[in-house]
Parts: structure tokens; sequence; C-alpha cells
């Protein structure tokens, strides 16, 4: 149990110590500006980067485990779809973000660095891939949904927008050259890769911090009614679907299918809110998602940690 505690206390540790310093240092939000860019443009990048680029090409290239994710997120995200629509009366673009909430997982900040930690190298591989595949999914869905319902321009514009936003996404750039990289086994000058080890390590912790601070900084109001099924959908359900998913479509080994159900348990992402910022819809209930759900993941989260570390989830004959 010491293993355990000590194992998930230094990631919520860095949250709840960012929370605190937003909520009782009175600093303005501005001075965030460019802690958050370095995480999103710098520091995560070289991270996926690294991670990528330093496994070999042909574990890289595993459709099943792809599709499993795929279908994993897909039926959540339905599922939170279905709850969101219902409860929020017909409204399309405050439902496409309480989607987001009940099925997009903390995979860019807190999934590296807690999956590597709790599960070893061996799983740095399927955390870039779930990522990516996430990240593709949720920044092609939201705005399309948006689109529908109409005053964001035509559809063709929005599409037009959506692989433009996909293409050129930091994460989904370095992913990439990462996969190139390790496709022509290239490996840069010294250097360079030092600097990119110095950028990787700050990563998870700077990111986790920011994510404490951000969410301090946001007002906590009322509470929606749909917040408690999308959250037990995100914290509960998902990782269940995740499990069923990849033992069922992936013929990976027993590591693999542990990062999609770690990566699965996360709390809601932070981008729930940017999405919602961006958009100008669901701010306040986006920003307690993030909140209460990141204070639910405490439980939820290293409940998954100690059924891996225990070996008791159900993954039959993975090697």
């Amino acid at each position: 149990m010491s293993d355990l505690i000590g194992l998930a206390f230094p990631f919520f540790g860095l949250i709840f110590l960012g929370y605190g310093c937003g909520r009782f240092v009175r600093l303005p939000e501005e001075g965030l500006a460019w802690l958050s860019f370095f995480i999103i443009y710098l520091a995560l990048p070289a991270l996926f980067y690294r991670i990528v680029a330093e496994t070999p090409f042909q574990e890289l290239v595993n459709p099943g485990f792809i599709l499993a994710v795929v279908i994993s997120t897909s039926f959540t995200a339905a599922l939170a779809f279905g709850v969101s629509l219902r409860l929020r009366r017909g409204n399309l673009a405050e439902s496409a973000i309480a989607t987001t909430v009940g099925a997009y997982a903390n995979v860019g900040y807190m999934g590296p660095g807690l999956t590597l930690a709790a599960l070893g190298q061996e799983a740095a591989t399927p955390a870039a891939l779930i990522f990516a595949c996430d990240s593709m999914f949720f920044f092609t869905l939201v705005p399309l949904l948006v689109a529908v319902r109409g005053g964001q321009g035509s559809l063709g514009t929005t599409l037009l927008l959506v692989v433009k936003r996909v293409l050129t996404h930091p994460f989904n750039i370095a992913t990439l050259l990462g996969v190139l990289a390790a496709w022509a086994e290239f490996r840069a000058p010294g250097a360079v890769e030092r600097m990119l080890d110095f950028l990787k390590n700050a990563a998870a912790p700077c990111a986790l911090f920011t994510l404490g601070v951000t969410v301090a900084l946001r007002p906590l109001g009322k509470v929606p009614t749909e917040l408690f099924p999308l959250l037990a959908i995100k914290l509960v359900a998902h990782p269940v679907i995740a499990l069923i998913s990849l033992t069922t479509f992936a013929s990976v080994s027993r590591s693999w299918v542990e990062t999609g159900v770690l990566m699965a348990s996360l709390p809601p992402a932070l981008n729930c809110f940017v999405l919602a910022r961006q958009y100008n819809v669901y701010l306040e209930q986006a920003s307690a998602a993030v909140l209460l759900g990141t204070l639910a993941s405490v439980a939820t989260v290293t409940g998954v940690l100690y059924l891996l570390q225990q070996h008791l989830l159900p993954l039959g004959g993975l090697w």
C-alpha cells in the first residue's frame, strides 16, 4: 500500500499544490500564458517525440490496438453524448462539450508521467498512440457538432478548419515526427537529444502544476445535473469499456492493455475547458467538471493502480 501511495501521491500532490497556489497566491491568470505555451508547444511535444522515436517502428504499426482504442473512446463518447443531449434538452453545442467531460481523459497532462511511473518504459508506445487517437477524435468531433448547430460557418469551412487543427496540433506533429524518426532509425546529435530530455523531464511536473492552478482560478458555479452521470461514465465505465475493447480487438501484451485501462481511468482533460472557452459555451460547467473529476479521480485512479499492482484485472492469457 505504501508503494501505491508513493506512486499516486506525486501526481495528485502536484495538482493540489498548484491548486493551493492558485487559491492563496493572488497572481493574475495571464501569468500562466508563457508556462502554458512552454508545456503545449515544447515540453509535451518533446516528451511524445522522444517516446515514439525510441520505439521500434514495428511496434507502432499496430492496427488492432488503434482500432480497440478508437472503439473504446467512440463508445464512451456515444454514452456521454446521449446523457448530455437528454439532460441539456437537445442543446447540441453544450452537449458536445459535455461529451468531452464524459469521454476525454487527461491523456496529455497526467497520462504519460503516470503510466510510465506505474508500468515502466513499456507503457510509452501505447500511451503515445492513445493520446494521438483521442486528440484527433475529439478535435474533430467537437467542431463538427458545434458546426451542425449553426452559426459557426459552413460545414465545408469547418471541415477544412478541423483538418488544419488536427494536422498542425503540436502534439500530433511531434508524434508524427517520432514515427518518421522510428521508421528511419534517426537519432539526433547528442546535444540535441539532451536538450529534448530536459524538455521531456519538465513536461509532467509543469503540466500537473498548471492544471491545478488553472482549476483553482475557475469559479465553481452551479453544478449541472448531468455532471455526476458524466463523471461516472468517465471514471468508472470508460476503463471497463477500454478493458473489454482491448482484450477483444487487440492482440497485445499485458502492459499495453494495462496502459489503456489506466489512461481511460484518468479524469476529464483540461481540454474540456479549452474547447468550452473556444466556443464560449458550457464554461462554468466544464470548469466544475475538471475540478470535481480530478478530486474524484484520487480514489478511482488509485483503485485502478491497486488492481494493476496486484494483477487483479481479468486479462486472461495475455503475456
